[in-house]
């Protein structure tokens, strides 16, 4: 059995940044941001580390994508992982004290909204999505083939049912925006 100090050493740090002001308008996105993270860790017995997550809009995210992936425009979520992913195993450089830096997630508002409206979801529930989405990338999964789509997506869908989301991939849980 886990003690609760013991728990404590193990969950991740979380450390959130709200670099535009257009998320004030979303007051629990912060919330939602550390508790999609601690969830994920929690469900793939991720032990530890630190994740920086970054709470931007669509000019910032645009100037990440076209100097870091070549694609000048504005993307949902970008993650930069802080070493080289194997699928979740001795990922993230050492930080002293048994912490590792595990990465950083970068996050769109007005792209985010965009979706939401469009695709009738609900904003917290995309928000989550799209973090755990982006913590998926930090630990090594990618959804490059439909294969690693589908274990991706899977792993998703089972993490938002944990923090009582609706699963992404099915049609019929998809909220008013």
């Amino acid at each position: 059995m886990i003690t609760s100090q013991a728990r404590a050493v193990s969950t991740p740090h979380v450390d959130v940044r709200i670099q535009s002001p257009l998320w004030h308008a979303q007051p629990l996105a912060e919330k939602t941001v550390r508790n999609a993270v601690l969830t994920a860790a929690d469900a793939l017995s991720t032990a530890g580390g630190e994740v920086s997550i970054v709470l931007a809009d669509d000019s910032a995210i645009r100037s990440l994508n076209r100097d870091w992936r070549g694609i000048d425009k504005p993307t949902n979520v970008l993650s930069f992982p802080a070493s080289a992913p194997n699928n979740g195993q001795g990922l993230g450089q050492g930080l002293g004290q048994g912490l590792r830096l595990l990465g950083d997630i970068v996050i769109a508002f007005e792209t985010l909204e965009r979706e939401c409206v469009d695709e009738r979801r609900i904003f917290l529930h995309h928000l989550a999505h799209l973090t755990v989405h982006g913590f998926l990338h930090l630990l090594g999964y990618d959804h490059e083939t439909d294969e690693q789509a589908e274990e991706m997506e899977g792993l998703e869908s089972r993490i938002l049912g944990r923090l009582n989301m609706p699963d992404p991939y099915r049609a019929h849980d998809l909220g008013n925006a």
